[in-house]
């Protein structure tokens, strides 16, 4: 044992195997000497009935004195009843977000979300989480670097505020999965950004363009009948696309559509006379239960994006997105006068928040019978005014 300083360790030699040669001022406190060379500052202590050694930085990386400073912290680390060697042991097998998102992806994402859901999430992982944070150690994610891949998207509110929300369920997760310890989640406090939502809608001249174009396609066979039925029926049921292009025969009954699942859960959707007359127009393909039936044999039509684009494009309705049917057929509801609840109700919105969205849209109807209220009452109070009251002559 000498005391380890700069001089003492430059001179000791390589040998065949690795050797420790310890300092006389404090105990447990080394250096490590390996055939390669190398030379590393080591710190001994004995836990549990076993030998733990913690290695504290590379001779030359750091001096001597630096060393035995640390070393000195490791040891008042293990008078506390610490164990630094098992918690730098387990920091290292400890996964990194790459591995955090799979497992989240295969436990959670595939046994419990929809398969649009699924690839959402899917997209947020590969684009976006495992590019900027994925090398991290789960447990050493902080809040800033959260903060810091939110505000790098802040150009796309939309995807950045929805990326916030995957990589706040996965780490809720990975403390129930004990990989983080509980309430460490770095998501809490970083706040999304403003949304703007899309309340795009057809006007009664537009509709007629796309109902004669929707004519035209299928008069000159351009788009096949059943992508036409799906447009069709998107605007006259203000379905959701998923729930039409997986349309099945067997889920049509005398109530309307029975749908088992949806993105609200199973629902009836009411199917109005117009509806049916386009179901009615269809040939069922033997074998096929799909209603909207793809080109090979069993299956739905899969793409509705690129005819959507060819048909609007025919119609001049640039820009108009197929979802925008939906709205549509939301705000010709609301416009009409019918019940904001009841609206929700046929769109299958589980929170009338959702449905509020539209609220403004009955404007005109309220300021209508906002009119004739105050009309009667403006009535009733001229009615008193013109009373002339008589005088008594005393």
């Amino acid at each position: 044992m000498v005391k380890l300083t700069k001089r003492t360790i430059d001179a000791l030699q390589v040998q065949s195997k690795d050797y420790f040669v310890w300092d006389s001022q404090i105990a447990g406190f080394g250096v490590r000497v390996m055939p390669s060379g190398a030379k590393t500052y080591q710190a001994q202590y004995r836990k549990g009935g076993r030998t733990r050694r913690v290695s504290l930085g590379r001779h030359g990386k750091i001096t001597a004195e630096q060393g035995r400073k640390l070393a000195r912290e490791v040891m008042g680390l293990v008078a506390k009843g610490d164990n630094p060697a098992e918690e730098i042991s387990l920091h290292r097998r400890a996964p990194t977000v790459a591995a955090l998102c799979e497992r989240f992806f295969s436990e959670h994402v595939m046994e419990r979300c929809k398969p649009s859901t699924q690839g959402e999430y899917r997209r947020a992982i590969d684009l976006f989480i495992k590019p900027a944070i994925g090398s991290f150690k789960t447990v050493d994610v902080e809040r800033k670097d959260i903060a810091d891949l939110h505000h790098k998207y802040r150009g796309k509110p939309y995807q950045a505020n929805r990326t916030l929300g995957v990589l706040s369920k996965m780490f809720n997760l990975a403390e129930v999965w004990g990989l983080r310890p509980d309430g460490s989640n770095p998501c809490r406090h970083v706040p999304k950004y403003r949304e703007v939502k899309r309340e795009r809608f057809l006007s009664n001249a537009e509709l007629e363009r796309l109902g004669q174009t929707l004519i035209e396609v299928e008069q000159d066979g351009s788009e096949s009948p059943f992508v036409v039925a799906a447009f069709r029926l998107l605007i006259l049921t203000g379905c959701r696309l998923g729930e039409i292009q997986t349309l099945r025969w067997d889920y049509i009954t005398q109530k309307g559509m029975e749908l088992p699942d949806t993105k609200t859960g199973a629902r009836r959707i009411p199917l109005p006379r117009a509806a049916r007359a386009v179901l009615d127009a269809l040939e069922s393909t033997d074998g096929n239960p799909y209603v909207i039936a793809g080109k090979l044999d069993g299956t739905h039509v899969t793409d509705l994006q690129h005819p959507w684009r060819r048909i609007r494009a025919r119609a001049g309705l640039d820009g108009v997105r197929i979802h925008d049917l939906r709205h549509t057929y939301a705000s010709n509801a609301v416009s009409e006068g019918m019940p904001i609840q009841m609206v929700g109700r046929l769109l299958g919105h589980s929170q009338l928040q959702t449905t509020m969205r539209y609220a403004h849209l009955a404007d005109a109807s309220v300021n209508l019978a906002a009119e004739e209220n105050a009309a009667r009452l403006s009535g009733a109070l001229a009615s008193r005014a013109t009373k002339v009251p008589v005088l008594r002559v005393v």
